[in-house]
Protein backbone atom coordinates (compact mmCIF):
# COMPACT_ATOMS: atom_id res chain seq x y z
CA UNK A 1 0.00 0.00 0.00
CA UNK A 2 1.08 3.63 -0.50
CA UNK A 3 3.08 4.90 2.50
CA UNK A 4 3.57 8.56 1.57
CA UNK A 5 3.26 11.19 4.32
CA UNK A 6 0.06 12.46 2.69
CA UNK A 7 -1.65 9.07 2.63
CA UNK A 8 -0.44 8.33 6.16
CA UNK A 9 -2.15 11.49 7.45
CA UNK A 10 -5.36 10.68 5.58
CA UNK A 11 -5.47 7.05 6.72
CA UNK A 12 -4.91 8.01 10.35
CA UNK A 13 -7.81 10.47 10.18
CA UNK A 14 -10.32 8.07 8.63
CA UNK A 15 -9.35 5.16 10.87
CA UNK A 16 -9.82 7.29 13.99
CA UNK A 17 -13.21 8.50 12.78
CA UNK A 18 -14.08 4.98 11.69
CA UNK A 19 -13.67 3.58 15.20
CA UNK A 20 -16.42 5.85 16.52
CA UNK A 21 -18.65 5.11 13.53
CA UNK A 22 -18.26 1.37 14.08
CA UNK A 23 -19.23 1.74 17.74
CA UNK A 24 -22.23 3.89 16.89
CA UNK A 25 -23.31 1.48 14.17
CA UNK A 26 -23.62 -1.19 16.86
CA UNK A 27 -26.02 1.06 18.74
CA UNK A 28 -27.79 2.55 15.76
CA UNK A 29 -31.23 2.56 17.37
CA UNK A 30 -30.02 4.85 20.16
CA UNK A 31 -28.59 7.55 17.90
CA UNK A 32 -30.13 10.99 17.94
CA UNK A 33 -31.38 11.70 14.44
CA UNK A 34 -32.48 14.96 12.87
CA UNK A 35 -33.96 15.68 9.45
CA UNK A 36 -32.03 17.67 6.85
CA UNK A 37 -34.55 17.12 4.08
CA UNK A 38 -36.86 14.49 2.61
CA UNK A 39 -35.22 11.10 2.97
CA UNK A 40 -31.90 12.71 3.92
CA UNK A 41 -30.84 12.08 7.50
CA UNK A 42 -27.91 13.29 9.52
CA UNK A 43 -27.00 11.51 12.72
CA UNK A 44 -24.92 12.27 15.76
CA UNK A 45 -22.41 9.75 14.40
CA UNK A 46 -22.06 11.77 11.19
CA UNK A 47 -21.19 14.93 13.10
CA UNK A 48 -18.76 13.18 15.45
CA UNK A 49 -16.89 11.61 12.54
CA UNK A 50 -16.59 14.95 10.75
CA UNK A 51 -15.30 16.65 13.91
CA UNK A 52 -12.66 13.95 14.32
CA UNK A 53 -11.46 14.24 10.73
CA UNK A 54 -11.43 18.04 10.88
CA UNK A 55 -9.31 18.01 14.05
CA UNK A 56 -6.85 15.42 12.72
CA UNK A 57 -6.31 17.09 9.36
CA UNK A 58 -6.15 20.60 10.80
CA UNK A 59 -3.36 19.48 13.09
CA UNK A 60 -1.44 17.72 10.31
CA UNK A 61 -1.90 20.34 7.55
CA UNK A 62 -2.97 23.60 9.26
CA UNK A 63 -2.86 25.67 6.07
CA UNK A 64 -5.22 23.54 4.00
CA UNK A 65 -8.88 24.43 3.49
CA UNK A 66 -11.90 22.15 3.79
CA UNK A 67 -15.07 21.35 1.90
CA UNK A 68 -17.19 19.20 4.22
CA UNK A 69 -20.74 17.89 3.95
CA UNK A 70 -21.87 19.14 7.35
CA UNK A 71 -19.49 22.00 8.13
CA UNK A 72 -19.40 23.45 4.61
CA UNK A 73 -16.43 25.46 3.32
CA UNK A 74 -13.59 26.37 5.66
CA UNK A 75 -11.03 28.60 3.99
CA UNK A 76 -7.34 27.81 4.44
CA UNK A 77 -4.31 30.03 4.01
CA UNK A 78 -3.10 27.70 1.24
CA UNK A 79 -5.72 28.21 -1.51
CA UNK A 80 -4.27 25.46 -3.71
CA UNK A 81 -5.11 22.60 -1.34
CA UNK A 82 -8.55 21.61 -0.08
CA UNK A 83 -9.66 18.57 1.89
CA UNK A 84 -13.00 17.28 0.58
CA UNK A 85 -14.74 15.21 3.24
CA UNK A 86 -17.86 13.10 3.56
CA UNK A 87 -17.74 11.70 7.10
CA UNK A 88 -20.56 9.23 6.49
CA UNK A 89 -21.51 8.42 2.92
CA UNK A 90 -24.50 6.13 3.04
CA UNK A 91 -26.22 7.65 6.07
CA UNK A 92 -29.56 6.01 5.30
CA UNK A 93 -27.88 2.59 5.12
CA UNK A 94 -26.18 3.32 8.44
CA UNK A 95 -29.41 4.27 10.17
CA UNK A 96 -31.19 1.17 8.84
CA UNK A 97 -28.44 -1.17 10.02
CA UNK A 98 -27.16 -1.89 6.50
CA UNK A 99 -23.34 -2.27 6.69
CA UNK A 100 -22.58 -0.51 3.41
CA UNK A 101 -21.33 3.00 4.19
CA UNK A 102 -18.01 4.78 4.23
CA UNK A 103 -15.86 7.72 5.12
CA UNK A 104 -14.69 9.48 1.95
CA UNK A 105 -11.69 11.82 2.09
CA UNK A 106 -9.90 13.46 -0.83
CA UNK A 107 -7.26 16.11 -1.31
CA UNK A 108 -8.10 18.42 -4.20
CA UNK A 109 -5.16 20.45 -5.45
CA UNK A 110 -5.84 23.35 -7.80
CA UNK A 111 -9.24 21.88 -8.58
CA UNK A 112 -7.98 18.36 -9.33
CA UNK A 113 -8.39 15.39 -6.95
CA UNK A 114 -4.87 14.06 -6.29
CA UNK A 115 -5.35 11.67 -3.35
CA UNK A 116 -8.29 9.70 -2.05
CA UNK A 117 -9.17 7.40 0.84
CA UNK A 118 -12.46 5.54 1.24
CA UNK A 119 -12.98 3.44 4.36
CA UNK A 120 -15.78 1.13 5.46
CA UNK A 121 -15.18 0.60 9.19
CA UNK A 122 -17.56 -2.37 9.40
CA UNK A 123 -15.82 -4.47 6.74
CA UNK A 124 -12.44 -2.84 7.53
CA UNK A 125 -11.91 -2.25 3.82
CA UNK A 126 -9.53 0.66 3.24
CA UNK A 127 -9.16 1.98 -0.30
CA UNK A 128 -6.31 4.41 -0.98
CA UNK A 129 -4.97 6.11 -4.09
CA UNK A 130 -2.55 8.90 -4.87
CA UNK A 131 -1.78 10.38 -8.28
CA UNK A 132 0.91 8.34 -9.99
CA UNK A 133 1.06 5.74 -7.20
CA UNK A 134 -1.74 3.33 -8.09
CA UNK A 135 -4.81 2.27 -6.13
CA UNK A 136 -4.99 -0.23 -3.29
CA UNK A 137 -7.49 -2.14 -1.19
CA UNK A 138 -5.78 -2.73 2.15
CA UNK A 139 -2.40 -4.13 1.02
CA UNK A 140 -3.46 -5.30 -2.44
CA UNK A 141 -3.15 -3.40 -5.71
CA UNK A 142 -6.51 -3.08 -7.48
CA UNK A 143 -7.49 -2.63 -11.11
CA UNK A 144 -10.74 -1.87 -12.88
CA UNK A 145 -12.49 -4.79 -14.56
CA UNK A 146 -11.31 -5.63 -18.07
CA UNK A 147 -14.61 -6.69 -19.66
CA UNK A 148 -15.16 -5.22 -23.10
CA UNK A 149 -18.89 -5.71 -23.73
CA UNK A 150 -21.76 -4.17 -21.80
CA UNK A 151 -23.66 -7.44 -22.11
CA UNK A 152 -21.10 -9.05 -19.79
CA UNK A 153 -21.09 -6.24 -17.24
CA UNK A 154 -22.60 -5.56 -13.85
CA UNK A 155 -23.25 -1.83 -13.72
CA UNK A 156 -23.96 0.21 -10.61
CA UNK A 157 -26.15 3.29 -10.58
CA UNK A 158 -27.49 5.85 -8.18
CA UNK A 159 -31.28 5.78 -7.94
CA UNK A 160 -32.95 9.12 -7.19
CA UNK A 161 -35.22 8.96 -4.18
CA UNK A 162 -37.89 11.06 -2.51
CA UNK A 163 -37.15 14.75 -2.99
CA UNK A 164 -33.92 14.19 -4.92
CA UNK A 165 -33.01 14.04 -8.58
CA UNK A 166 -34.90 13.83 -11.85
CA UNK A 167 -36.93 10.62 -11.62
CA UNK A 168 -38.23 10.81 -15.17
CA UNK A 169 -34.74 11.18 -16.63
CA UNK A 170 -33.44 8.28 -14.56
CA UNK A 171 -36.30 6.09 -15.75
CA UNK A 172 -35.39 6.92 -19.36
CA UNK A 173 -31.77 6.03 -18.68
CA UNK A 174 -32.75 2.81 -16.94
CA UNK A 175 -34.95 1.80 -19.83
CA UNK A 176 -31.99 2.13 -22.21
CA UNK A 177 -29.31 0.54 -20.02
CA UNK A 178 -31.23 -2.32 -18.40
CA UNK A 179 -31.61 -4.48 -21.56
CA UNK A 180 -27.94 -4.02 -22.45
CA UNK A 181 -26.19 -5.26 -19.29
CA UNK A 182 -25.80 -8.44 -17.28
CA UNK A 183 -26.98 -6.82 -14.05
CA UNK A 184 -27.72 -3.55 -12.30
CA UNK A 185 -26.89 -2.74 -8.68
CA UNK A 186 -27.50 0.05 -6.16
CA UNK A 187 -25.56 0.20 -2.86
CA UNK A 188 -26.64 3.52 -1.35
CA UNK A 189 -23.12 4.97 -1.13
CA UNK A 190 -21.57 6.65 -4.17
CA UNK A 191 -18.12 6.47 -2.55
CA UNK A 192 -18.47 2.69 -2.17
CA UNK A 193 -19.77 2.45 -5.73
CA UNK A 194 -16.63 4.15 -7.05
CA UNK A 195 -14.33 2.14 -4.79
CA UNK A 196 -15.92 -1.11 -5.95
CA UNK A 197 -15.62 0.03 -9.56
CA UNK A 198 -11.92 0.70 -8.98
CA UNK A 199 -11.60 -2.80 -7.47
CA UNK A 200 -13.34 -4.45 -10.44
CA UNK A 201 -16.40 -5.56 -8.47
CA UNK A 202 -18.56 -3.33 -10.63
CA UNK A 203 -17.73 -2.85 -14.28
CA UNK A 204 -19.08 0.69 -14.38
CA UNK A 205 -20.98 3.28 -12.36
CA UNK A 206 -23.11 6.28 -13.16
CA UNK A 207 -25.04 8.78 -11.09
CA UNK A 208 -26.33 12.34 -11.38
CA UNK A 209 -26.62 15.22 -8.93
CA UNK A 210 -23.83 14.22 -6.58
CA UNK A 211 -21.81 16.57 -4.40
CA UNK A 212 -18.00 16.86 -4.63
CA UNK A 213 -17.53 15.01 -1.33
CA UNK A 214 -19.46 12.03 -2.73
CA UNK A 215 -17.02 11.41 -5.54
CA UNK A 216 -13.69 13.26 -5.20
CA UNK A 217 -11.89 10.36 -3.51
CA UNK A 218 -13.48 7.81 -5.84
CA UNK A 219 -12.31 9.71 -8.91
CA UNK A 220 -8.69 9.28 -7.83
CA UNK A 221 -9.25 5.60 -7.04
CA UNK A 222 -10.79 4.76 -10.41
CA UNK A 223 -8.16 6.65 -12.36
CA UNK A 224 -5.27 5.13 -10.43
CA UNK A 225 -6.84 1.69 -10.94
CA UNK A 226 -6.58 2.20 -14.70
CA UNK A 227 -10.11 3.41 -15.25
CA UNK A 228 -11.70 6.45 -16.84
CA UNK A 229 -14.03 8.99 -15.27
CA UNK A 230 -16.09 11.67 -16.99
CA UNK A 231 -19.27 13.66 -16.72
CA UNK A 232 -22.27 12.89 -18.93
CA UNK A 233 -20.88 15.02 -21.75
CA UNK A 234 -17.55 13.16 -21.86
CA UNK A 235 -15.93 16.08 -20.06
CA UNK A 236 -14.06 16.58 -16.79
CA UNK A 237 -16.55 18.74 -14.87
CA UNK A 238 -17.82 16.10 -12.44
CA UNK A 239 -17.07 18.14 -9.32
CA UNK A 240 -18.86 21.14 -10.85
CA UNK A 241 -21.98 19.59 -12.37
CA UNK A 242 -22.37 16.55 -10.10
CA UNK A 243 -22.75 13.97 -12.89
CA UNK A 244 -20.33 11.05 -13.22
CA UNK A 245 -19.64 7.91 -15.28
CA UNK A 246 -16.77 5.58 -14.43
CA UNK A 247 -15.36 2.31 -15.75
CA UNK A 248 -12.68 1.02 -18.06
CA UNK A 249 -12.12 2.95 -21.27
CA UNK A 250 -14.46 0.92 -23.50
CA UNK A 251 -17.29 0.32 -21.05
CA UNK A 252 -17.36 3.92 -19.83
CA UNK A 253 -17.55 5.11 -23.44
CA UNK A 254 -20.36 2.71 -24.38
CA UNK A 255 -22.33 3.52 -21.23
CA UNK A 256 -21.94 7.24 -21.86
CA UNK A 257 -23.33 6.82 -25.38
CA UNK A 258 -26.41 5.05 -24.03
CA UNK A 259 -27.02 7.70 -21.39
CA UNK A 260 -26.72 10.50 -23.93
CA UNK A 261 -29.70 9.02 -25.78
CA UNK A 262 -31.88 9.55 -22.71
Amino acid sequence: MIRSPLITVMVQAVRKAGRTLARDFGEVEQLQVSMKGPGDFVSAADRKAEDTIFAELSRARPNYGFLMEERGTVEGTDPANTWVVDPLDGTTNFLHGIPIFSISLALVRNGVPVAGVIYNPVSDELYVAESGQGAYLNERRIRVAARRKLADCVVCCGVPHMGRGDHAQFNRELELVQPQVSGLRRTGSAAIDLAWTAAGRFDAFWERNLSPWDMAAGIVLVREAGGYVSDMDDGDKMLDNGHIIAGNELIRRDLQKLLKKA
